[in-house]
């Protein structure tokens, strides 16, 4: 009923006589405005006129004030809570109760807070048990739907901090992530003394906290009371002052610990099996959301790169004005993987700004002030020079302030360049035939977006793409003899010393003065698999020398996401229907896996490859069993062969075997039996008198040859 002295409107809140809980309401200085009839009944003891209490004076002793005055600003906050407390009874005892405290609206505003207690005996009574169970499972089935739906790390931040923390009875919550083997970053946090989200954005995985030892450990952490806290975090910052408990919950994904999620409780909070159960299922479920949704953000990422190396590798064989090209490149970085992209090129000896590039003008023009006026130091450690000087790229996974100020000129460069707000940065060199021909730079700003070492590899294919459409700009600027070298510029240097395999390779241009379409290449994957191909774009010339990089540029691409055959045709294929690319292209793919003793293949168009077994006899495999690339209206289909300990493969152009005014089928006869006298002899010798014995010298056309011998 209401209390004398109260605003009128309190009256709408006879409801809650109802209850058989007490409940009480206050204003927002904490002044009890109103008491239900079972409020008025338990707690007699303090006198008639209630109003002249506060709440948490009245009926909670005083090692409990602080943690209540945290529900309190929670609930004027808009907040919910429900947990354990000490109350005093009727009888002058002091017992835990469980409290529900929500906001108290009046014309959409908080204007107070209103307490639900039931402080009844805690341990008594099949129906309580039974309730609280039905109230675990039904939080946990709330929780569990929207961590199953949530598309963002957000989100999943939000439903912790929020949902999680409500249901546990916590008042503050965060979550932190493993961001690599040395640091933890906070993502997100409700409560907490103010400023903690900046002091805690970023902190070691190896110091002496809740958090970091839970993310060390990967064990759950359970702290009763101050003394305990203090006992163990004697420096620990805490979140408000009294009793306090703590709760740090491993995020564990196939083992290891990828963040933590810290739970801070007002109170002395004991905790049941069944409540540190319910708890871990929780973390369980936010474990696997976090895991998947990384997992998603990772395809779509690879995803992206293979889409972007490819735009990159047209655009910059649009043109041999590899300024505009290379602009053109940093423009499509910005902003999916970089804030900032700048390119610089050497020229007499001194560094060129060929491009910059940033989603706000204003930054674009702030980056050309901050180099024309404080130019990169050439024997500076770190930075473009190095990279320049030495071939390596440079990974700085977070630019710190320290780093800013050491670098600093003088008060004007520290306050331009703390203006451009970096965050991580990336410096990759534009290498082409061992020449560094200048850096590509990318920095993390506003995103907070941070560079890893998967993220220098893609880069890097980047920077060596950019370099070949600098170099080949070159050439073309040269005689007509350097087309040749265009041609080897393009051709990859294929790795002599792969384990388990021992590779050769030969091309031979048409004539002095063109370049064609032949490709090549031979890649070590990771699990000691070889990727290889051997493809014909057909044509001459510069357009088909162009069209060859792409080609190759976007198989190496399409490996790296997934080598298998059937997937790096397909998506050649979906290449060419989505930019309508008129070049035909024949092209041999397969992966050679010794573990398995077996070699997958895709034929599309091109003259089938041999192999050379160990015992001498040589089996030339199935002609091809598709159309050429962008020609196929299905899915191709892969063949599978033996390839054992021993076993050579043979791979070539059509320029090898074919004759003037004879069929071709005659010139693959001729290459199967000159193959068969390869045996027992090192490939690069045996490589080069295949090509003499085999080829039409009175013929021009180009030749390329991939051998590749299993020696394990």
């Amino acid at each position: 009923m209401p209390i004398p002295g109260v605003p009128s409107w309190v009256g709408d809140l006879d409801h809650l006589n109802g209850l058989d809980e007490a409940a009480l309401a206050t204003d927002t200085a904490g002044q009890i405005i109103f008491a239900n009839a079972t409020a008025r009944r338990l707690y007699r003891f303090l006198g008639e006129d209630l109003s002249r209490l506060s709440l948490v004076s009245g009926l909670l002793p005083e090692d409990e004030h602080a943690g209540f005055r945290e529900i309190e600003r929670q609930a004027l906050g808009g907040g919910h809570w429900t947990g354990r407390l000490d109350v005093r009874r009727v009888d002058g005892s002091v017992r835990a109760a469980e409290i529900s405290c929500s906001p108290l609206r009046r014309d959409g505003e908080v204007v107070g807070v209103v307490c639900v207690i039931d402080d009844s005996d805690l341990d008594r009574g099949p129906g309580r048990e039974v309730r609280r169970l039905g109230d675990r499972l039904t939080r946990l089935a709330r929780v569990g739907t929207d961590l199953g739906t949530a598309e963002d790390i957000e989100t999943v931040t939000k439903v912790v901090i929020t949902q999680v923390a409500d249901a546990a009875g916590a008042t503050v919550a965060s979550v932190s992530l493993v961001r690599d083997d040395s640091s933890l970053a906070l993502v997100g946090l409700r409560g907490g003394p103010e400023g903690a989200a900046q002091r805690w954005a970023s902190y070691s995985i190896h110091d002496h906290n809740p958090a970091s030892d839970v993310a060390r450990t990967g064990q759950l952490l359970v702290l009763t009371g101050q003394e305990a806290l203090r006992a163990r975090y004697p420096d620990l910052e805490l979140a408000a002052e009294g009793e306090r408990s703590m709760v740090c919950l491993p995020l564990r994904v196939v083992g290891r610990a990828v963040g933590v999620i810290t739970l801070s409780f007002p109170g002395r909070r004991e905790f049941d099996n069944a409540e540190l159960e319910f708890l871990g299922i929780i973390a369980d479920s936010c474990a696997q959301a976090l895991e998947r949704i990384r997992a998603q953000q990772e395809a779509a990422e690879q995803a992206a790169r293979v889409r972007f190396l490819a735009d990159a590798s047209i655009e910059l064989s649009k043109s041999l004005d590899y300024e505009a090209t290379l602009a053109n490149v940093a423009r499509l970085a910005v902003p999916a993987f970089a804030d900032w992209c700048a390119i610089d090129v050497v020229e007499d000896d001194r560094l060129h700004r060929l491009a910059v590039e940033h989603v706000d003008p204003a930054k674009v023009r702030l980056a050309h002030e901050l180099e024309r006026r404080y130019p990169s130091d050439r024997d500076a450690a770190g930075g473009a020079w190095e990279v320049m000087r030495t071939g390596q790229s440079l990974l700085i996974p977070e630019v710190t302030d320290d780093m800013i100020l050491a670098a600093a000129k003088d008060e004007e460069h520290l306050r331009l360049a703390r203006q451009l707000a970096l965050r991580s940065a990336l410096v990759v060199p534009l290498v082409a035939r061992g020449r560094v021909l200048g850096v590509i730079t990318w920095v993390c700003a506003e995103s907070e977006r941070r560079y890893t070492d998967s993220d220098v590899a893609f880069a890097e294919d980047l920077g060596r793409r950019g370099a070949i459409a600098i170099d080949n700009a070159q050439l073309h600027s040269e005689t007509l003899e350097a087309a040749v070298r265009l041609q080897r510029a393009v051709l990859p240097a294929l790795a002599v010393d792969v384990p388990g395999w021992e590779i050769a390779s030969h091309y031979s241009p048409a004539g002095r003065t063109e370049v064609g379409g032949d490709f090549y290449d031979a890649v070590a994957l990771p699990d000691g698999r070889l990727a290889w191909f051997v493809g014909d774009v057909m044509g001459r010339g510069v357009t088909a020398a162009a069209s060859m990089a792409q080609m190759r540029a976007a198989i190496r691409a399409y490996i790296a996401v997934d080598p298998t055959p059937e997937v790096v045709l397909g998506k050649l294929d979906l290449l060419f229907a989505t930019y309508d690319m008129a070049q035909l292209v024949t092209l041999v793919y397969g992966v050679a896996d010794p573990e398995r003793d077996e070699l997958v293949l895709v034929n599309a168009g091109h003259p089938p490859a041999v192999v050379l077994r160990k015992d001498g006899t040589a089996e030339q495999l199935p002609s091809a069993d598709g159309p050429p690339l962008g020609v196929s209206d299905g899915e191709r289909e892969s063949m599978v062969i033996g390839f054992r300990d021993g076993d050579t493969l043979v791979a070539f152009t059509d320029g090898l075997i074919e004759r003037r005014e004879e069929d071709i089928d005659d010139g693959q006869r001729r290459a199967l039996v000159a193959i068969t006298a390869l045996a027992d002899r090192a490939v690069d010798a045996a490589l080069e008198d295949l090509v003499e014995n085999v080829r039409d010298h009175t013929r021009e056309d180009d030749v390329a040859v991939l051998l590749a011998r299993r020696t394990r």
